[in-house]
């Protein structure tokens, strides 16, 4: 450690406009008659995504007696879900997360999200809302939206739905370092999303209608091409992944389906495997209202309000000196 670890990582000026954006979001949704709930941060289960890794914690009765691993959340969806099925009506939550393995200029372990979840609002109408929030945020950036077929076909000339994954690869390789062979297309589809097609992505930019490989946590339905796709959005800023949302599955059979389908891709990727989360099944089999929901990473829109490089400029403290 050197002799100023002490000091905050942030300008203090931006840790008042930092303060001043959470009053901002919470004002927003107070305008709205949107509840703000504060689920636990530590469960007993964790999520089932093999490319998002929980960070665990040792629970004892008694100090020095024997523990039980708990998980810090990465999200909060699941518990936020539990309370739609319970009638809880139109929420957000505005707090802390936790992930394994992300830290660099636009990532840091310990981030704030933002999500809510809206009853009766389809993915168009959640579009506008994040774009209405936004724009509070960023009032100047122009606004579009594109399908996730058409961003791959403008920017690379690739079709992502009729690809196969020779061609996906192959196009990696000339273009991106990837010394690795993988026979899954949704890793490399992923490699020409982050490192090429994100980048251009300039101004506000709303990605829709992913491959249903790609659904997680959304609905399937016909896509306007004619073809079945997920119903998903991703919102980029000037080249920032900045939300991710759903028009949310509701369907218990499926959703148990797709977290079984989780597991055994972390088995085969060797990731260690975590506790599923049941009650959210049950949760659907009792009834999940039709929603959308989304999740907004809040350092980054701060970033993008600073035109801020790095997200250690945002935070009171970044994981360097935590």
């Amino acid at each position: 450690m050197s002799v100023s670890d002490w000091q905050p990582s942030a300008p203090l000026e931006n840790l008042r406009q930092r303060a001043e954006l959470l009053a901002q979001l919470r004002g927003f949704f107070a305008q709205r008659d949107v509840m703000e709930v504060d689920t636990q941060i530590l469960s007993h289960c964790a999520v089932s995504d093999p490319f998002i890794d929980s960070m665990a914690a040792q629970y004892q009765v008694v100090p020095g007696g024997p523990s039980q691993s708990v998980y810090l959340q990465t999200s909060p969806e699941y518990a936020m879900k539990r309370l739609l099925a319970a009638g809880s009506g139109a929420i957000y939550q505005l707090g802390k997360v936790f992930r394994n393995g992300e830290s660099g200029k636009r990532h840091n372990p310990e981030f704030t999200l933002l999500e809510w979840y809206r009853p009766g609002f389809d993915l168009s109408q959640l579009m506008d809302e994040v774009e209405a929030l936004v724009t509070a945020v960023l009032p100047h950036k122009t606004w579009r939206r594109i399908s996730y077929r058409d961003v791959f076909l403008q920017t690379l000339g690739l079709d992502p739905f009729v690809a196969d994954v020779a061609s996906l690869r192959d196009y990696c390789h000339q273009h991106i370092e990837a010394a690795f062979e993988d026979d899954d297309r949704d890793t490399w589809l992923n490699l020409l999303m982050s490192h090429l097609i994100e980048p251009q992505l300039q101004g506000a930019v709303f990605v829709y209608g992913y491959p249903p490989t790609q659904a997680a946590l959304a609905k399937l339905s016909q896509g306007s091409e004619g073809r079945v796709v997920a119903e998903r959005f991703e919102l980029y800023v000037d080249g920032l992944e900045l939300a991710n949302g759903y028009h949310e599955l509701a369907d218990a059979q499926e959703q148990a389906a797709r977290l079984q389908a989780d597991q055994q891709q972390r088995q085969r990727l060797a990731l260690p495997e975590r506790p599923l989360e049941t009650r959210l099944i049950q949760a659907l089999e009792q009834g999940l209202p039709d929603c959308s929901g989304v999740a907004l990473g809040v350092d980054r829109l701060l970033m993008c309000q600073l035109a801020a490089s790095s997200i250690t400029e945002v935070l009171p403290f970044s994981f360097d000196r935590a």
